[in-house]
């Protein structure tokens, strides 16, 4: 079986890219390669949520599963007062992310690999994003929301996105079952962006 991107050592060959997208009215560049999510171009999920999000200047800032970038780079340029650390299970997307930091000139950012949270849980949060990695099965996405509270400050939020047919109403479920207020923020493409806050 090959692998596929919630893999810590991914073994598919290298077979680097450099694309262009535009986040947030900003150009990005990134590097991307065999073995990490959404290798050709940044998800659609990803871009539908850097573009709901909402995040105060100074805000610290958690993306998990930030494969090699996107999300949480994007998410720099908008708290330029504020942190980002960005953590992956997977060592080439760690790699990348890092890469991709430089060569877009983002230095408020930290990249480290970590099993969902466990790298970061003695740290604390204003906002935490992620577009959960559906494919690594439902406990595993649970379990991430489960230490995105744990790592929030009160008040706080969790921001994903989620598409209906990979489970957003049992993510939506789960999500109250821990959050004050849950709220779907918007859809698009048949995806979910949802806001759950502390």
């Amino acid at each position: 079986m090959s692998d596929h991107y919630y893999t810590q050592k991914p073994t598919a060959a290298h077979d680097l890219h450099t694309i262009e997208e535009s986040l947030r009215g900003r150009k990005f560049t990134f590097v991307t390669d065999a073995g990490v999510f959404s290798k050709k171009g940044v998800d659609y999920g990803s871009k539908v949520l850097i573009e709901a999000l909402e995040l105060p200047e100074d805000a610290r800032v958690l993306d998990v599963g930030c494969g090699y970038g996107p999300m949480g780079l994007a998410a720099a340029t908008l708290v330029p007062q504020g942190h980002v650390t960005m953590v992956d299970i997977n060592e080439r997307a760690v790699e990348l992310a890092k890469l991709n930091a430089s060569r877009n000139h983002i230095a408020n950012v930290e990249i480290k690999q970590s099993d969902r949270l466990s790298e970061v849980m003695d740290h604390r949060y204003d906002i935490v994003i992620t577009n959960p990695p559906i494919r690594a099965g439902k406990e595993v996405v649970h379990s991430i929301f489960e230490q995105a509270y744990e790592v929030l400050n009160p008040g706080g939020s969790l921001w994903i996105v989620i598409q209906k047919k990979q489970g957003a109403p049992s993510a939506f479920a789960k999500l109250e079952s821990l959050f004050s207020k849950v709220k779907e923020l918007g859809k698009d493409k048949g995806y979910r962006v949802i806001k759950a806050e502390k």
